[in-house]
């Protein structure tokens, strides 16, 4: 029988469907892989001890990618777009984590995403450091399909 290990986290790609070029799609990180179920609190009448908690909508975090600071980019005119203009073209967004034979795992698939906000890491002339460039997109949701 063999032993299981799980996945390492560092293999991963992000695809942003409709956009272009290997370089748009190398990330150093990718956070708000997540998904919680909202709680309502109902009172009852006469019922002092307690509230009901029932469940009610998912709620999603939105998804906070990573990368190198690049000079020429597709996704940076596109998130320039939405904020400076208020131009919004949502797109999908595929995030796959791979194995040591850059074989898919698994993958999640971000419904009419757009941006929400970008920034870019402090200069420091007293560090060493790569320019990374942080952007934030919002969703209509999120689903497993692989």
């Amino acid at each position: 029988m063999d032993a299981y290990y799980p996945p390492s986290a560092f293999h991963f790609k992000v695809e942003f469907v409709g956009v272009a070029g290997d370089m748009e799609s190398r990330f150093q990180e990718v956070s708000g892989l997540n998904m919680q179920l909202g709680v309502e609190q109902v009172v009852e009448g006469g019922e002092n001890r307690f509230e009901h908690r029932l469940p009610s909508r998912g709620k999603f975090d939105n998804l906070v990618l990573k990368r190198g600071m690049l000079t020429d980019s597709q996704l940076i005119d596109w998130i320039t777009k939405a904020i400076e203009n208020f131009e919004f073209s949502p797109r999908e967004v595929l995030v796959t984590l791979l194995n040591e034979e850059h074989q898919p795992l698994s993958a999640w698939s971000f419904d009419r995403a757009w941006p929400v906000k970008w920034s870019i890491s402090n200069f420091k002339a007293t560090e060493n450091a790569v320019v990374i460039e942080t952007l934030e997109l919002a969703y209509s949701r999120f689903s497993k399909v692989m």
